[in-house]
Formats: C-alpha cells, structure tokens, sequence
C-alpha cells in the first residue's frame, strides 16, 4: 500500500473526477450528469421510421440493448436475449460479457432492403469493436503498458466515465496508471454506479461497502470488466496517458480540472469546490 495515501473515510474520487469529502456526517457531493437520451437519425420525415441507430459513447450495455430494442421496435428485453444466438466474437476475458464491446457509432437499420435483427445489430458493433481495438495502434500501445486490450478497453471505459472533458483524458489514465502502480485502490465512484446499476454521483458511505467485484475502494486494481462502451478518444488516453505524477484530481469548476500528486494541495482544490457548489446553490 502506497505510505502517502490518506485514509479511505477522508478521500475519495467520484465520477467526472470530483472528490467527495465525508467530514462531521455531511457528504458533499458533486451534480449529477443526465444520461444522454437515443438519437434516431432519419433526415426524413419524422413519421418515416428510422434507418440508422446512434450509440453514443460512454452507455453502457444495459441502454445498449434498450436502444436496440427501441430502434427495432421489439419487446424490451428481447436484445439482451438475443446474445445467446448472437455468436458474438469476444475475447476470452470477457466471458460473454459484451461490455466495452459494443463500440459507439452510427448503425444501420436495414441491410439489403431487409430490417436488421438484434443479434446481427449486436455483431456488428462487436465486430467494429475489434476492428477498432485489435489493429496495431491499440494493440501494440497496450502491449507497451504492460497490458492486453481488454485491460486497455477496461481503463478506457473508465477514463470516459470520469473525464470531464476530452483535454482530461490522458490525465485521468495517467491517474489510474499511478494509482495501480502505487498499490492503491482506484477509489473511482463510477464503478460503484455501475455495480449498483445507476448514473447519479449521491455515492454514500454505504454504497462505499457493497459487495461487489466493482467496488473499487474494497477492491484492488481494475473492475473485472469495462464499466461502459468507450470511444475512440478514451482508447487512445489508455494507451497513451499523459505523463505526470498525479494520483488526485477535482474539478473545481467547468472547465477547470485540476490534478495533483499532493494531498494538501488536493485538499485545498477540494475546499474551493465545495466553495463554488455553496455559491452556486445560492444564486441557483
């Protein structure tokens, strides 16, 4: 265990990189962020339906599968069913586990004048997927940090989760790099949020003991499986992280995410956060 880190009750890192601090029975924590709703893109009428089904990045499988279902016009349900007939193409690591792999992008509807069905919808998306991450640039980066490429889909998913912004990705995976090295526990909220299958940032010090393998305060190094889909823009952060010797960040205001390598310092950012939360509740 790295000697510096401060004791799990004080410090913790949250989704979009801001710290939660518990002190006198208060939890401060930070906004929420609303999951992005389905884009349907036509260029039609709005009465036409649909022809091609966009996936943001960041969903995860579970809003994936909605989405398919919505696009398709089937029974809720029925795209998450649709994985055992699907014969999707992932690595052994994941252990059907689809996540990660249902790679963001704009997917046809229709094939040949025929509707598409799940399955094939699903295999294309992991078929992308590996096209994506298999080809030199992914792999050999991962091979290079000492990883394989589901590890780098892994860190990937959770730089997208926590990144406030594209410029903070590379930090962010440097962050989580140090923290692995260190020995430290990754202390990352939105992994939490996915092992209690929700996008709020009200993380309690409850939700700090669940037991799950996704609970990365109880648990060292990375979640057994990515905790969403990540983009390309994530990828290249894993494999490519920023360097410097942070192992805390906060963003203190939009726009203005600061990391760190010293808890003082850390704390001091902190307390300008939650200044900027009260201000901002007062004036709201």
């Amino acid at each position: 265990m790295y000697q510096n880190t401060p004791p799990r009750s004080s410090i913790r890192l949250t989704r979009r990189g801001r710290l939660v601090l518990i002190a006198t029975g208060a939890v401060v924590a930070g906004t929420a962020v609303a999951v992005p709703l389905l884009t349907l893109e036509s260029g039609e009428a709005t009465k036409e339906q649909p022809t091609t089904l966009l996936i943001p990045e960041g969903w995860r499988a579970g809003q994936v599968y909605d989405a398919v279902d919505k696009a398709l016009a089937q029974p809720p349900g029925t795209a998450k069913r649709a994985l055992a007939k699907a014969h999707l193409k992932l690595p052994n690591d994941a252990e059907g586990n689809p996540e990660g792999y249902l790679f963001p992008a704009t997917y046809p509807l229709e094939r040949n004048g025929r509707k598409t069905t799940p399955e094939a919808l699903l295999s294309f998306m992991v078929d992308t997927a590996n096209k994506k991450f298999n080809g030199a640039p992914i792999a050999a980066g991962a091979q290079r940090n000492a990883m394989n490429v589901y590890q780098a889909v892994t860190i990937a998913s959770i730089v997208q989760a926590e990144a406030a912004t594209k410029a903070d990705m590379a930090k962010v995976a440097r962050v989580i790099f140090n923290r692995l090295e260190r020995g430290m526990p990754l202390q990352m909220d939105s992994t939490i949020n996915y092992a209690l299958n929700r996008s709020t940032l009200k993380t309690t010090s409850a939700d700090l003991r669940i037991d799950s393998p996704y609970n990365s305060y109880q648990r060292m190094g990375l979640p057994p499986t990515p905790i969403d889909n990540p983009g390309e823009d994530a990828m290249r952060a894993a494999i490519t992280p920023a360097t410097g010797n942070w192992l805390y960040f906060v963003t203190v205001k939009p726009g203005d995410t600061r990391f760190t390598d010293d808890y003082e310092q850390h704390r001091r950012n902190v307390a300008e956060f939650n200044k900027n939360q009260k201000n901002s509740a007062k004036t709201g």
